[in-house]
């Protein structure tokens, strides 16, 4: 492509619908197209929420719609190429090149796409797009299977766009990537034709329904086969990884029209049809692997190994060049020898062996071991099979994103490129790419990559909110360009096309393969409906337009780089925002005041009050999955803090000062309302939430719980092992479940803790003063910070003598009131906080399985039982203690694949029953696909979302436990 002016219109315009009459009648088309017309939204904070994605490039969409089938795709197919309106298929959101956006109808095939099938003993899986990787192989892990991709995004990015963009990762190479793996496919072509690659007849069928594309596909075949130049570029490009352009290959490796498709399909983009289901092949996991990170004195070295190395029978080679090293040594967990490496021009090679039994992977490691001896190591060539030595290790290599991404400056894009070169040009182009990263001023640059591929990765940071950061951006890919075609790379190794390198798709390819493209695209789509501007486009800077302006919002989200990680464990994904969406609304929100837009903002701001913080589980588990360590959760907590006038913050406080009373004052107001007729109820509650009390009264329709049992009495006991702090909830709420406990012990888990102990024979002592002290959930996930810290000072004092100033450990029956006590002490002011911090706080799930369940009976066991683990287990890493409980009364633990938070999340189940109802859906149809005998959880609130969900009675599993000892 020749040098071209750049554009200073570099931005998307602010998205808008049609107006009016137009806007009215897209909606009605679009709803004329699917079975509930809910599932079609033209408002704009649903279209400016999705429109983000892991890219730099923003496209705004008129509509967003959720489709349920392939026959809805391809009504609105034909409905969207009627109105002269393009569609974009979008899933994960994680691509990182522009695929994932478009500025015309949004199709969400993620949401109601969900289902698999394991095939063949895991041999081979049925998956439908909007399943995570992760997500189907936890379906196949119980086999010893996995699917071939291993993207690094792999938590977050979907079946759906690892076809869509050919995914490979660090391991497959291109022998396990989607292509290779492929089986069958189950597509919709813009049409509206249906076809299943897996039926015997799918060829004929495909001639006699698109006479035209089944002919012009043999002709496009012909034309490639019979031209030794297109064949050798065809041949050349896809030896390596190649995701630039279609898939030609497939032109080559396949002889019928059908399969061709279904293979063009994958690395399509979207711009050829909407898969709706596909079929694979697994590959085994290998358990048994030994890792070493390899230092060695530059790139030279590093990459002239990689032949050997390979030829010993490493797995894997990722390649970290020297400023990845710098970044890498300052890690918490970075090794002794990493950290005191004085790095110049060093690279190193993380390179693991595995293979599936022991004694293959020592014959392995034997035979290696000349090889990894005359290396020009710097640090030795020691290898380890420590799973937390290769952790950090992986960490390392993992977490250069992490490290570039969360510290890049507030207002700049975080830019995830990839290449790949032959093996023998490896070392000068990533010379060639530390000149370029010099000449054009990324200073901060690093490369890294999976080098036994010639695949290397390269991060950069990037503002767009000049003219002159955008061409400097573009004189820096001209550069990139060119370096890369000169070494015969291709320009897109695994991260699909998109909208970034569209405008180079004929450079790499020459003219004849260009038009072999374009007519294969005309042949599939020839109104072009679909996914505009991607892959293919003749407009040289349209790598340069629609690109997002980052404003600073919030120094606690600014770094979100908008990849979508949090949204798979997000409870409020399904039915009002996920974290990056919270984040992206309040950057809309901020972009409307800058540009004086009062109408937008207004709209923005008055629907982000739920959808953005009432809404919002504030479970922080997107801090989990979150590469930079978000904690949406806690932001939106803050938001809601925000709002509390002086008055409410001090009627907080009071409460906090007052707890016992006010609980007291709960538990008869919930027997007086369960004694009233529930109409009655129902009105009174029903008016004070529309009179503005919806954060603070519960919608009674969706059913408030019995009133629970008074907390237990204080006790001392000569020698204490710990201090039980029995939960208040358990006070406030009684469960749901059927079964009355064993003999005479009351219910709920703190009677069936105290229960067990003296069982044991496990003395523990219950503080005085319990009635009246809490954990600060409550107060903190409201944001009443006031009275957050008056409950943290009380409570804190108290265990602080009662633990004997942390000598004995503090005991919590309910997981997220623990997990709140180990926060409480963030509540009170700095100075105060170094006199608690010799506090321990144990869940009673890990007391039990530590010195609880050794002294008990062996207990009985019952055939099955479903196992709920919490965010807070997770937050507090004790689910594998919550799964051995459940194995000492239960013969099968099984915990759903769809396993994911509950949402009730406190009293959020009660104020808004439509999150918890959305977030427990697909965890509740795996439950009851089967009956188990026996249901449980560590959290009762959790016990009670759980139990309305499926209709069976979750219980605490101390409490299951007590009752299989007596």
């Amino acid at each position: 492509m020749s040098r071209t002016a750049r554009t200073s219109a570099t931005h998307a315009p602010e998205g808008a619908a049609p107006d009016g009459e137009g806007a009215a009648d897209l909606v009605a088309m679009l709803r004329a197209c699917v079975a509930d017309p809910a599932r079609v939204s033209a408002e704009l904070p649903r279209r400016a929420a999705l429109a983000h994605d892991a890219s730099p490039y923003l496209l705004t969409p008129q509509a967003v719609v959720r489709a349920a089938s392939a026959a809805e795709v391809a009504a609105l197919m034909a409905g969207a190429r009627e109105a002269g309106i393009p569609l974009t298929l979008r899933s994960g959101g994680t691509s990182l090149s522009g695929q994932a956006g478009g500025d015309g109808v949004m199709v969400d095939v993620r949401t109601h796409w969900r289902e698999a099938e394991v095939l063949d003993d895991g041999h081979r899986i049925r998956l439908q797009p909007g399943l995570t990787v992760r997500q189907a192989n936890a379906r196949l892990a119980r086999y010893g299977r996995r699917l071939g991709p291993d993207p690094a995004s792999e938590s977050a990015c979907t079946v759906g766009g690892m076809v869509a963009n050919n995914s490979s990762g660090m391991n497959c190479g291109t022998k396990d990537n989607a292509y290779r793996t492929l089986e069958s496919l189950q597509f919709v072509l813009p049409s509206g034709t249906v076809v299943d690659s897996a039926a015997r007849d799918a060829d004929d069928r495909l001639r006699d329904r698109e006479p035209e594309l089944h002919a012009g596909l043999l002709r496009l075949r012909d034309r490639v086969r019979s031209s030794p130049q297109a064949r050798a570029t065809v041949e050349r490009l896809f030896a390596m990884k190649n995701t630039m352009g279609y898939g030609l290959n497939s032109f080559l490796d396949h002889s019928s029209p059908v399969d061709m498709l279904a293979h063009l399909m994958v690395g399509s983009e979207g711009t050829l049809g909407f898969v709706g289901e596909a079929v694979f092949r697994t590959v085994p996991v290998l358990p048994h692997s030994a890792t070493g990170l390899l230092i060695l004195p530059g790139l030279a070295e590093a990459t002239d190994a990689l032949p050997a190395l390979l030829a010993a029978g490493a797995r894997t080679a990722e390649l970290l060049d020297a400023a990845s090293l710098r970044v890498a040594q300052v890690a918490p967990d970075a090794s002794p020898a990493l950290r005191g490496l004085r790095v110049e021009g060093h690279a190193a090679l993380l390179v693991e062996f595995a293979e599936d039994r022991a004694e293959e992977l020592e014959q392995v490691l034997a035979a290696a071991r000349p090889v990894l001896d005359a290396l020009p190591a710097v640090t030795g060539t020691a290898l380890t099979r420590d799973a937390r030595e290769r952790a950090a290790m992986w960490h390392a290599r993992k977490g250069l994103y992490t490290a570039v991404a969360g510290a890049r400056p507030v207002g700049t894009t975080a830019l995830l490129e990839d290449i790949a070169v032959p093996m023998e040009r490896l070392t000068g182009t990533c010379e060639g790419l530390t000149g370029l990263f010099d000449r054009h001023g990324y200073q901060d640059a690093v490369i890294f990559g999976h080098a036994r591929d010639g695949n290397l990765h390269f991060m950069l940071t990037q503002r767009f909110d000049t003219s002159a950061e955008v061409d400097r951006y573009a004189r820096f890919t001209d550069d990139m360009v060119d370096l890369v075609l000169r070494e015969g790379g291709t320009l897109k190794a695994e991260h699909g096309t998109g909208r970034a390198m569209a405008p180079f798709v004929r450079r790499q390819y020459g003219d004849d393969l260009y038009e072999v493209m374009r007519e294969l695209k005309r042949l599939c789509d020839p109104s072009g409906v679909l996914n505009p501007g991607v892959l293919l486009d003749d407009d040289p800077t349209v790598h340069l337009r629609r690109l997002k302006d980052v404003p600073a919002v919030d120094a606690d989200v600014d770094r979100c780089v908008e990849c979508g990680y949090c949204e798979p464990v997000c409870p409020t994904a399904d039915v009002t925002t996920t974290p990056r969406q919270r984040i992206a609304l309040q950057r809309e929100i901020a972009l409307a005041i800058a540009a004086g837009d009062d109408e937008r903002r207004r709209v923005l701001e008055e629907d982000y009050a739920y959808a953005g913080v009432d809404s919002c589980a504030a479970d922080s588990l997107c801090v989990t999955a979150c590469p930079v360590t978000i904690d949406t959760g806690a932001v939106m907590k803050r938001l809601r803090g925000d709002r509390h006038s002086a008055f409410a913050q001090a009627a907080g406080r009071t409460t906090a000062r007052h707890w016992g009373g006010a609980v007291k004052g709960v538990r008869l107001g919930l027997g007086a309302a369960h004694a009233a007729p529930a109409p009655v109820v129902r009105a009174a509650t029903s008016a004070a939430r529309r009179l503005g009390a919806g954060e603070l009264v519960p919608d009674w329709a969706a059913g408030v719980p019995r009133a629970g049992t008074p907390r237990p009495a204080a006790r001392q006991a000569p020698g204490a092992r710990a201090v039980f702090f029995a939960a208040c909830i358990g006070s406030v709420f009684t469960g749901e479940q059927d079964d009355a406990p064993a003999g005479s012990r009351p219910a709920g888990a703190a009677a069936a803790f105290l229960h067990l102990c003296d069982r044991a024979g496990v003395p523990v002592t219950v503080p005085e003063g319990l009635s009246g002290l809490c954990c600060g959930t409550p107060w903190q996930s409201k944001g009443y910070t006031e009275g957050h810290g008056a409950m943290a000072s009380r409570t804190l004092q108290v265990l602080w003598e009662a633990s004997d100033h942390g000598r004995l450990p503090v005991v919590c029956d309910a997981s997220s009131c623990t997990h709140g006590l180990e926060q409480l002490a963030g509540a009170l002011p700095e100075e105060e906080r170094a006199r608690y911090e010799a506090l321990r706080f144990t869940d009673s799930v890990t007391f039990t399985r530590e010195h609880v369940l050794p002294a008990l009976p062996e207990p009985r066991r019952v055939k099955s039982l479903a196992l709920h683990p919490t965010c807070s287990t997770v937050h507090l890493g004790i689910t594998d203690d919550l799964r051995a409980l459940a194995g000492a009364v239960a013969a099968e633990v099984t915990v759903p694949d769809a396993w994911g938070c509950c949402a009730f999340a406190g009293d959020r189940g009660l104020l808004h029953p439509e999150v918890t109802q959305s977030a427990t859906s697909a965890q509740a149809a795996e439950v009851n696909r089967r009956s188990h005998d026996a249901y449980a959880s560590c959290n009762l609130t959790c016990e009670i979302g759980m139990s309305r969900a499926t209709g069976k009675p979750y219980r605490h599993i101390l409490e299951i436990l007590a009752d299989a000892v007596d």
